[in-house]
Formats: structure tokens, C-alpha cells, sequence
């Protein structure tokens, strides 16, 4: 046999194309870490400024102007509400002008990301120049000591993100993409949630009694580890029954490549690029690391939206595979079941 007719032979056609399609999560994966993270920039941040009335509206408008756009400034009627408006995540921070002195203080947050914290005091420090006055720091949440930058969230969730994909990426290899019926697909789903929950409480456990790493209630990031874990599980499985193994590369484009940089991680959402702003609080990365941090820092507040949105994820995700296992025909069903469904075993 010639080597042309060998090459044939050992490279099919659906060999190519998957070896294509990795090519091209590939250059994907490249473009969308390097996209969102190469430049972060702050860009309209939620920002409170305390100032007496005579002075508070022009130096909203004057924040508002900088060069860049960095701030979205809003006047705030006292240092306290100003504080209960950083604790809730309404904003990111606020400047707080003494009516006395000539220096002020600006309110940050640490525990919502270190480097938007730094990045807020340098910008009001440069801003105060002009005006002859000098700033003062206040953290008013800040990030545990064995927090470095504030990423432990971040990580945390990337690792209930992973466990996800890849319990239902062998459950996929080793008994088939596509469940074999309605009773198989539950079954999938009972060990996906079972997996969850143990996953869930072992990455709490780890990043609080363990490392000491994140402060807050254990049980509450458990049941949060679990939810995410379900959420990218059941979406991973959806994935696989309605495509077959490609399910497993477009979970890893949606979490992975989509989901991790813009999950407001190594930089927080503000200092993202619009489209990663955009599209990180609806994806399960984005969505858990916001909770994660409510939860450690900001007395669980603000976890509504994010919660919903793990849950949207979970409940399409298992809609999807129980659907898809309902609606396969019997003689299909029955050669899956049997053995003779090639990838459709379990």
C-alpha cells in the first residue's frame, strides 16, 4: 500500500475534522484569555462620592470626565451609605471628601478583587492632585491574608468548574455520549448530583479549614460548590446527548474558553473588555466566583442573580438530557442498550 493510501487509511474523516475542531478551540482559547486579560483597563466603575452639596455635583461631573472614562460616579448621601452600598455590590467604591481637612478618603473593597481596589486609589490619588488634597485608603472589606489578589474565589470556582465538565466527560467515554433511555439518563444525573455535593463540600472545606484561605461559612460555599458542579455537569451531558463527543469540546469553549476570563477573576468585571463584561455574569465561571465572593467577604450579599443563573444552567442541562433519552426511538434505544449503538452503551 502506498503511504497516501496509508495516511488515508489511518486519518478517517471524522479524525480531521475533530483534530480541526481542536485546532480551533485552540486558537479560541489563545484569543479570549489573551483578549480579556492583556490590557484590563477600569472602565465606568460604580463609584460613590460623599462631598458637602456645594461642591458634590461638580466633582461627580469631574470624576465623570477623566481621561478613559474609569469611573461611574453617583453623589451618595453619607459615608454609611456609602459603606452599605459597597457591602451590598451596588458599587465598587466611594470617595469621601472632608469638609475640614485636605485629605480624604476612599473606600474600597479588596475582598471584590485586589487590583481594582489598588487601581480605584490610584485614580482618585491622581484626580485630588490638581485640587491640592491627598487620599487616604480605608478597606472596608478586605481580602484575607492568605487571599493573594483576592483570586482563592476565583480558583476555587474554576475547580468546581472543572470537576463538572470532566465527571460528565468520562461518564461519556466510558458508557457513551448519548444515554441509552430515560432510566440510564437519570442515572446519569443521580451521579452527577451526587458527585456535586461531594465536590461542593470538599472545595470548601479546602479553601477554609483547610488552606485558610477564604473566610465565611462553609456550608454556604458547599451548597454554592455543589450548584456549580451540577450546573457545568448537566450542561456538559446536554451537550454530549444532543452532539455526541463534540458536546465535550463545546462545553470546554462555553466554560473554558468563554467562561474563565471573563469570569472577573484575575481582573474584576470593570476592568474587562465589553464583551467579556458582557458575557461573564451570565456563564456558570462568572456567575460562582461573584457568589463566592458575597459569600466571603460582603456577608452573602447580592447572590440572587448570580444563584439564578447557576440554576438556569442546571435545570436546561438536565431538561436537555432527560428530554434527549425520551425521545430516542425503542430500536434505538434497544441496540444502545444491548451494545450495538457504537458510543450510545449507558
Amino acid at each position: 500500500m502506498t503511504f497516501a493510501g496509508e495516511v488515508k487509511n489511518a486519518v478517517t474523516t471524522r479524525a480531521a475534522l475533530l483534530v480541526i475542531g481542536v485546532l480551533g478551540l485552540q486558537l479560541l482559547f489563545i484569543a479570549s484569555y489573551v483578549g480579556a486579560l492583556h490590557k484590563p483597563d477600569p472602565t465606568d466603575v460604580p463609584f460613590g462620592v460623599v462631598a458637602p452639596q456645594q461642591v458634590s455635583g461638580q466633582l461627580v461631573t469631574q470624576l465623570d470626565d477623566l481621561p478613559g472614562g474609569p469611573l461611574d460616579p453617583r453623589a451618595v448621601s453619607d459615608a454609611a451609605e456609602a459603606r452599605r452600598q459597597i457591602m451590598n455590590r451596588d458599587i465598587d467604591g466611594a470617595l469621601l471628601v472632608s469638609p475640614t481637612g485636605r485629605t480624604d478618603t476612599v473606600l474600597v473593597a479588596s475582598g471584590g478583587g485586589t487590583v481594582l481596589a489598588d487601581s480605584l486609589v490610584r485614580i482618585i490619588a491622581r484626580a485630588e492632585e490638581p485640587r491640592q488634597r491627598t487620599v487616604r485608603a480605608v478597606d472596608v472589606a478586605p481580602a484575607s491574608p492568605e487571599d493573594f489578589d483576592g483570586l482563592s474565589s476565583f480558583y476555587l470556582v474554576v475547580g468546581w468548574c472543572v470537576g463538572g465538565y470532566l465527571c460528565a466527560s468520562i461518564l461519556a467515554i466510558s458508557a457513551g455520549t448519548r444515554p441509552a433511555n430515560r432510566q440510564r439518563a437519570l442515572i446519569r444525573t443521580g451521579v452527577m448530583a451526587l458527585y456535586s455535593i461531594a465536590g461542593g463540600i470538599g472545595g470548601a472545606v479546602i479553601v477554609g479549614p483547610v488552606l485558610g484561605a477564604l473566610p465565611g461559612s462553609v456550608w454556604a460555599l458547599s451548597g454554592l460548590g455543589a450548584l456549580v458542579v451540577f450546573s457545568v455537569g448537566m450542561t456538559t451531558l446536554a451537550l454530549e446527548a444532543l452532539t455526541g463527543i463534540v458536546g465535550i469540546g463545546l462545553a470546554v469553549l462555553i466554560i473554558v474558553i468563554a467562561g474563565n476570563p471573563s469570569a472577573g477573576g484575575a481582573f474584576p468585571l470593570p476592568m474587562l473588555p465589553d464583551f467579556w463584561r458582557a458575557i461573564g455574569p451570565a456563564l456558570p465561571p462568572g456567575a460562582g466566583t461573584w457568589v463566592a465572593r458575597s459569600i466571603a467577604y460582603f456577608k452573602g450579599n447580592a447572590v440572587t442573580g448570580p444563584l439564578l443563573v447557576l440554576s438556569a444552567w442546571a435545570v436546561a442541562g438536565t431538561v436537555v438530557t432527560l428530554l434527549t433519552a425520551m425521545r430516542r426511538k425503542p430500536d434505538e434505544a434497544t441496540r444502545a442498550a444491548t451494545g450495538h449503538g457504537g458510543s450510545n452503551v449507558v
